[in-house]
């Protein structure tokens, strides 16, 4: 069996250091992409409200226009 000394212990221990620091810069940088998708997500959700209260403007003129035809033609008696 291998004897066990202080700097195979040290070797060791700064191997895992190593190791440590690697993984926080990978979450570091899982972290950051996350925010930035975060805020994408937050930009096509106002962009999803703007255009859904466009598409409820357009239909509201929509239902004014037809109205205004039907209107229109019940005093040219247009009609069926």
């Amino acid at each position: 069996m291998a004897e066990v000394t202080n700097v195979l212990i040290y070797e060791t221990l700064k191997a895992l250091r190593a190791d440590i620091a690697a993984v926080k810069a990978d979450t570091e940088e899982i972290k950051e992409r996350l925010r930035s998708h975060d805020a994408s997500i937050g930009e096509l959700r106002r962009s999803d409200v703007h255009l859904y209260d466009d598409q409820a403007r357009q239909q509201v003129a929509m239902d004014r226009i037809v109205q205004r035809i039907e209107r229109i033609e019940r005093r040219l008696e247009l009609t069926e």
